[in-house]
């Protein structure tokens, strides 16, 4: 953004950002002295590099004081150069740029490209790689006074260079190998048809036999040729399969081809594995390249449930330990995993499709709880003021959710006082009459408990504030805000059977206000009973527990650890093999669910015809999405508890055992 200036400060003109701190820095204590005696070689270099398009650092003087434009900042991370000592910014990285920038000091221009550097911009070391030039800049008397750099992050882009290079290599071996191997065989068999690894096979529609296989399908499925051409290629697929293969089939016949056709072959052993085919009708032949995918399978399996079996106890780690290289891209592929998981969460409480777990609740109490935390997110710059009604009314909504929403809340209010100010917490009991509501559109007559968050800042204007609520919208700089704390608070408040509000004016501050309906009682629609602390609370063995879930990994998961906490456990994969299950059994003491079930049963269907039979039997229903459908935002009944994936061991052990007890 482009800023005033007075006529001594005019290089500092288009200067954006970093043109308005370098204006409101106190430099009469630097080494510079005030900025209005600063000399004019350093007010030009300034200014080149402020309105330069490139990322562009000045570093001045002996002690390398250093300026930057806006499109550095990104550069630095976490890091705050301005003002500071070049040597003191970048300390950990003196060793490769200081002999360059003290030669460029000397006199001496100098360029690198794809220069490694270890840097830490983000409190931890990181291998990155840098093109750039440093240039000397002469003062009025012809001597060096400064160093001028245009600098680019090139890190992305070696990286992809040198993963090609190892794909590139690696199938030169490849080719090297194939060569090799192709010499030693028989001139009257097609080379690739012998070497390759992966399964080749012709077929017959008419006969439905292989008419004949390569080395690889023996290699690979234990069936020699013989044994794979004199039985029907249907007998060789997995039973749970063959439907699904039979209708694809059909598709074959039909002339079109499968690509990338993921399905289970029975190996001679009698286990079985996984592999993708690519099928191409030709008349009345099939002509079939499989690849064996079992390993890749399972790695997948085990970079899906890495944060289960990481976060598990003690008894847990006799399940495998990990190799340091596999440990950093696990954690790499959980890292992108949590953060996704989040974006879901955020982006399906603006669309009222998240499942909640609603409560009656105080908000008093809640603020009260919070009011440590939000001390602490708002800085010593802020004032943070409470005004909380002293019989108010309680509230059904998700306690979780409303903490989320207030601390988004805050967290906005605090970004808005740049410069310090007041960030208020009201609450109040508010009766809305059916004038008022129409006011806020769908919001229902009624009484509502009222939770406000205000603060001093710079405000908003009507346009924006308009806007405020939409997701993704934000003012906030490139990588500062998601656009989603907002929006969040809105779906929240609306799912809740609520509404929210905001308003604002330039210079003076914003208002945003939460209305959530007042609950006089539960009548039995919820379980009242609180939630036994995570950490006092464990599982006890010798019990009976079921399992219930369609993806095989993460019930075979936690069919393990309660196996390990001493439990007798059932399993299945859908409602009606579950049922099917409990006729014969005499004795349970938990079901563990997930809502989403195939075949016309879902989980809380399940759930309810199992109390049938164990009226008062502790329910834990697991989902990874919002079951709008299933749930329908309402109240869960007593014993009957939620969680929403994904969720950790921890998590998964802690609510079952506060469950039971």
């Amino acid at each position: 953004m482009d800023i005033a200036v007075t006529v001594p400060q005019t290089f500092l003109t288009g200067g954006g950002e970093m043109g308005v701190r370098i204006a409101a820095q106190n430099w009469s204590l630097s080494g510079l002295g005030p900025i209005d005696q600063w000399p004019v070689s350093l007010r030009t270099a300034i200014s080149m590099v402020l309105n330069s398009k490139f990322p562009s650092f000045l570093c001045w003087g002996p002690d390398f004081i250093s300026f930057h434009n806006d499109a550095y900042t990104p550069l630095l991370g976490t890091k705050q150069a301005l003002g500071r000592s070049f040597r003191e910014v970048w300390s950990e990285a003196w060793d490769t740029v200081g002999p360059i920038a003290e030669k460029a000091y000397a006199g001496e221009a100098s360029y690198f490209e794809d220069l490694p550097i270890v840097v830490e911009r983000f409190g931890y070391p990181e291998q990155t790689y840098f093109s750039f030039s440093y240039s000397p800049v002469r003062d009025e008397t012809g001597a060096v006074g400064g160093i001028l750099c245009t600098v680019f992050e090139t890190t992305d882009k070696v990286n992809a260079i040198a993963k090609l290079l190892e794909k590139e290599e690696a199938l030169r071996h490849l080719n090297a190998r194939l060569q090799h191997e192709a010499a030693s065989h028989a001139a009257d068999r097609d080379r690739i048809w012998k070497i390759s690894h992966d399964v080749m096979t012709a077929a017959s529609l008419a006969t439905g036999k292989f008419t004949t296989v390569n080395p690889a399908f023996t290699e690979t499925f234990g069936w020699s040729q013989e044994e794979a051409t004199s039985v029907p290629f249907m007998d060789l697929v997995y039973p749970d399969d063959k439907e699904d293969v039979t209708e694809n089939m059909r598709v074959l016949a039909a002339g079109a081809p499968l690509v990338r056709y993921e399905t289970r072959v029975m190996h001679k052993d009698g286990s079985h594995r996984w592999v993708s085919w690519t099928i191409v009708p030709e008349g009345e032949l099939l002509y079939g390249v499989a690849r064996d995918i079992t390993a890749e399978k399972k790695q997948t399996d085990a970079l899906q449930y890495a944060e289960e079996a990481l976060r598990q106890s003690q008894k847990m780690e006799a399940v495998g330990q990990l190799t340091d290289g596999l440990q950093q891209r696990i954690e790499a592929a959980l890292g992108v995993t949590e953060r996704a998981a989040a974006l879901t969460h955020r982006l399906l409480a603006f669309s009222r499709r998240q499942a909640l777990d609603p409560k009656l609740i105080n908000a008093n109490e809640l603020v009260a709880s919070m009011a440590d935390l939000i001390y602490r997110t708002a800085g010593p710059t802020i004032k943070v003021e409470t005004r909380l009604e002293g019989s108010l009314w309680m509230t059904l909504c998700d306690p979780n959710q409303l903490e989320s929403a207030l601390l988004n809340l805050a967290i906005n209010a605090r970004d808005a006082m740049p410069n310090g100010g007041t960030l208020t917490i009201e609450t109040e009991n508010i009766t809305v009459g059916e004038a008022h509501a129409a006011i806020y559109g769908d919001l229902k007559p009624g009484e509502y408990v009222t939770v406000t968050v205000s603060d001093t800042g710079t405000g908003m204007t009507a346009d924006v504030a308009t806007r405020a609520f939409d997701p993704f919208f934000t003012t906030k700089p490139l990588g500062q805000g998601t656009g989603l704390g907002l929006s969040m608070v809105y779906g929240f408040a609306k799912q809740s059977g609520g509404h929210a509000s905001i308003h604002s004016q330039p210079g003076r501050g914003t208002i945003a206000r939460m209305r959530l309906p007042r609950q006089i009682s539960l009548s039995n629609t919820i379980d009242t009973a609180a939630t036994p602390c995570a950490s006092s609370a464990t599982l006890q063995g010798n019990k009976t527990a079921m399992i219930v879930d369609d993806e095989p990994q993460i019930r075979s998961v936690l069919v393990d650890l309660l196996q390990l906490q001493g439990y007798a456990v059932l399993e299945a994969g859908d409602a009606r093999e579950a049922l099917k299950i409990l006729e014969a059994t005499s004795t349970l003491d938990v079901l563990v669910t997930d809502i989403g079930l195939p075949n016309g049963l879902n989980g809380r269907q399940l759930a309810d015809l199992v109390r049938t039979h164990w009226p008062e039997l502790p329910v834990l229903l697991i989902t990874g999405y919002a079951e709008e459908a299933v749930m329908k935002n309402e109240a869960l009944p007593e014993g009957m508890h939620l969680l929403t994936k994904p969720f950790s061991m921890n998590s998964f052990t802690a609510k079952l055992a506060a469950l039971i007890s």
